[in-house]
């Protein structure tokens, strides 16, 4: 068989969707093919709150698969809304790249060297509001378009710098026009950044023996601390019923002894920050024993934000 990979067609949806291809052809032999989908968000360039924020990226893609027009679909997790879609779950969360941000600004400059009034372009309501936080002296700036345009902003003289994932950055192989990576520790970032979803039709669980292929190709590219990572993450999204539009950053470590976690809600403004932290040890290595414990964590830590007046400092009550 030639198992058919929905993606969105640009140009970092296409390599991240090609590295997830030549891997599963990789491990198990299996021919791929790529079905770029275009969607809203694609096409669009209203801000992405406007848009609706989680979600617009992924909705087609669904669709697409939901119609039997392609096996598989690749995510970027952080895109994908918490709510479970009817018909679909995520198949296999392959490992995470870098999950860190990027400062990538004119002549070397970094976010402490960058001068006052220096122009920052991001698209993003939490980095946004991690920029006013840090450094309240800058003119943020919000842009759309692909990695290419953001990148041209700073190359034309536009703007000053732009906030970029070092993930996607990684995936392109342009890393080198980075100028300092924020570390995660003082700026964690959207939760599961760097992680990829990979979402499959229910209905081949439900019948994997004349779907081996496609469950073949799922196990070869599952990697269970990134799971559970990402899911510690997504449940402080989840339970703050937050969507991407709200300020929110995450940062999970699992070993294999059990999982930490720092979790931090900004205000838009960046006039307030709250930043917590929680851990949980694994009672045992069993893979539904760890998943749970990782999402009791990111729960917790959320009860435990908003009990401190998260609601109060960000608007979290979004879809």
């Amino acid at each position: 068989m030639t198992l058919r990979i929905g993606t969105r067609g640009s140009a970092l949806a296409l390599a991240q969707t090609g590295d997830i291809a030549r891997a599963i052809t990789a491990a198990t032999g299996v021919d791929t093919e790529l079905v770029p989908v275009t969607t809203h968000g694609d096409v669009s360039r209203e801000s992405l709150s406007s848009l609706g924020g989680t979600g617009v990226f992924a909705s087609a893609l669904r669709e697409f698969l939901l119609r039997g027009e392609c096996d598989i679909v690749v995510h970027s997790m952080k895109d994908l809304p918490t709510v479970a879609y009817a018909g679909l779950r995520v198949g296999a969360v392959p490992v995470r790249a870098d999950a860190r941000d990027t400062i990538c600004a004119r002549d070397g400059l970094t976010l402490e060297t960058l001068p006052s009034g220096a122009s920052v372009g991001t698209g993003s309501p939490r980095r946004a509001a991690q920029l006013a936080a840090v450094r309240p002296d800058l003119q943020v700036v919000d842009i759309r378009g692909n990695v290419g345009t953001r990148l041209g902003f700073v190359s034309s003289g536009e703007l000053d710098a732009v906030v970029l994932a070092a993930a996607g950055l990684g995936r392109l192989g342009q890393l080198d026009v980075v100028t300092q990576f924020l570390e995660l520790e003082a700026w964690p970032t959207a939760p599961a950044q760097g992680a990829l979803a990979v979402e499959v039709r229910t209905a081949v669980f439900d019948d994997r023996d004349g779907h081996a292929d496609v469950i073949a190709a799922l196990e070869a590219i599952e990697d269970q601390d990134t799971r559970a990572a990402a899911t510690a993450e997504r449940a402080v999204l989840s339970r703050l019923e937050a969507g991407c539009a709200a300020p929110i950053g995450a940062h999970a470590i699992v070993t294999p002894d059990g999982v930490s976690l720092t979790a931090a809600v900004y205000a838009p403004d960046g006039s307030g920050t709250l930043r917590l932290n929680r851990q949980a040890a694994f009672v045992t290595s069993a893979v539904h024993e760890i998943i749970g414990t990782a999402e009791t964590v990111g729960s917790a830590l959320a009860d435990e934000l908003l009990a401190q007046g998260a609601a109060t400092l960000a608007p979290l009550r979004q879809s």
